[in-house]
């Protein structure tokens, strides 16, 4: 009978340590806390040095970064005209290209277009893809006047530039005017075939030799 009695007290022992989760160590107050993944950063809006922007219309302005990162100019190309003669020079190539642009200093500090050495500045695309050159032809004796300006641009301050490309007939049509800017960013812009702009007549006014 005693041998009975502690058999038994013995399982009701076990049983009240059981319910009570203890014996083990295996309860949820021993398990660590679940920690939740870390959710990502949101990516960045701002493009990446050497990214392209979107393309643009002829009178769209683009916020470009100066040259050697110094300071932010507004581009705005304004006009294209095309012709075969200009300032007394003729096209190698059949025709010039000659767009003129209004720089807007935005920032603080003076600001300036990269030179064409450093791989920065204004490129033509061909519709077929094929990339023309600042210098190309004869372009580079063609100048358009007043808008032909190259200091940079103090602050608060616009002044007109310009930028003439000697094409073929072939690149001229349909064609993707390019500028890359002091952090290498490349700025484009979709250019008619004919000549476009509200400043037409006094570009090719300023293209008479």
């Amino acid at each position: 009978m005693r041998a009975r009695a502690t058999a038994a007290t013995a399982a009701l022992l076990l049983a009240t340590l059981t319910a009570c989760g203890g014996g083990d160590g295996s309860d949820d107050a021993a398990k660590p806390a679940e920690t939740s993944a870390p959710a990502e950063a949101a990516p960045s809006e701002e493009p990446s040095v050497g990214t392209v922007e979107k393309g643009m219309k002829l009178g769209e302005p683009a916020r470009t970064t100066g040259d050697g990162g110094t300071g932010v100019l507004e581009i705005t190309p304004d006009t294209i005209v095309f012709t075969k003669e200009a300032t007394g020079e003729t096209a190698e190539n059949g025709v010039f290209a000659v767009v003129v642009m209004k720089d807007k200093a935005m920032t603080a500090v003076a600001a300036d277009e990269p030179a064409p050495i450093t791989g920065g500045g204004w490129k033509w695309m061909a519709p077929d893809g094929e990339m023309i050159d600042w210098g190309s032809g004869n372009s580079t004796n063609v100048t358009p006047g007043k808008y032909s300006n190259a200091d940079p641009v103090q602050p608060g301050a616009w002044q007109w530039r310009s930028q003439v490309f000697d094409l073929t007939p072939a690149q001229a049509k349909g064609g993707t005017l390019i500028y890359i800017d002091g952090e290498e960013k490349a700025h484009r812009w979709g250019m008619p075939s004919e000549d476009s702009g509200p400043n037409v007549a006094d570009v090719k006014k300023q293209l008479e030799f």
